[in-house]
């Protein structure tokens, strides 16, 4: 891989493919150093480079690599004071993922690694842990976020004649049997005529999904073989979760989201 680095923009936020390569930024007020860490798609483990991003605009750290296509994994290794006592706990030794990045590789692989203390330290909360965390956090992905909304719009309901349904993308559609197996429990399964026609039928006008950002399933819930159904433990609330996608985690998922508010909004 053929990359080149550039001073890049401060704006907006996050990760921007334009087509020849990625716009990388992050805000940290009390930061001191900053480091953009890139990840094997096919091994999110293997980090295989590592830039200093020495580009800093108001408080936003920036930088644009030449060579990265959407699919890459990323994530940052932020330098700092390490002072809980006044709320200050810069840690380089933990994979930061990218508070807006619009898709992230897969889930949570809980381990003592992640936290930025010693498990089990006298001093607890305010030692400094020195293990890397990188192998059991999931990755932010580079996302094209190019999509054909076909003249797609709002349909604009008034709410006075607004029927919102809530609901569950995988309880509500995980063992309909007019759904096609591979797809049930996802974003795709609500996308499906099944459960569009279905919704028509009731008089729908809007579903109200449930938690469908990526969020974390506690620590204490997998341990005892549970997870967190309903999803409020937000991870990243710009990406879409990849446990609902069919088609893939890198990046996939968010294209399989917005193809379902298309068809949502404009039923075939």
């Amino acid at each position: 891989m053929n990359l080149n680095i550039f001073p890049g923009k401060p704006f907006p936020l996050g990760a921007i493919w334009d087509g020849n390569g990625v716009n990388f930024t992050i805000y940290s007020e009390n930061a001191t150093a900053v480091e953009l860490c890139l990840f094997d798609p096919e091994n999110d483990e293997k980090e295989f480079v590592k830039f200093n991003i020495t580009e800093q605009t108001d408080l936003t750290w920036h930088i644009y690599v030449r060579g990265i296509s959407p699919g890459q994994l990323y994530g940052f290794r932020v330098y700092g004071p390490f002072v809980p006592e006044s709320g200050h706990r810069f840690n380089p030794n933990k994979l930061v993922l990218d508070p807006y990045a619009k898709a992230i590789s897969g889930t949570i692989e809980w381990n003592d690694a992640l936290f930025a203390y010693k498990i089990g330290d006298p001093d607890e909360d305010l030692s400094l842990s020195d293990t890397d965390s990188a192998d059991y956090i999931p990755k932010s992905v580079v996302i094209d976020q190019g999509f054909d909304w076909e003249g797609d719009q709002c349909p604009d309901t008034s709410y006075d004649n607004s029927v919102i349904y809530e609901a569950h993308v995988k309880g509500f559609t995980k063992l309909h049997p007019g759904i096609p197996e591979e797809i049930r429990g996802t974003y795709a399964a609500i996308a499906h005529g099944v459960t569009i026609n279905y919704l028509k039928e009731l008089g729908i006008t809007a579903i109200e999904l449930m938690p469908v950002h990526h969020f974390v399933s506690d620590r204490h819930l997998e341990e005892k073989g549970l997870a967190n159904y309903w999803g409020y433990n937000t991870l990243g609330f710009f990406a879409p979760d990849v446990r609902y996608s069919s088609s893939g985690r890198h990046g996939e998922q968010v294209t399989e989201f917005k193809t379902m508010v298309k068809h949502c909004t404009k039923p075939e």
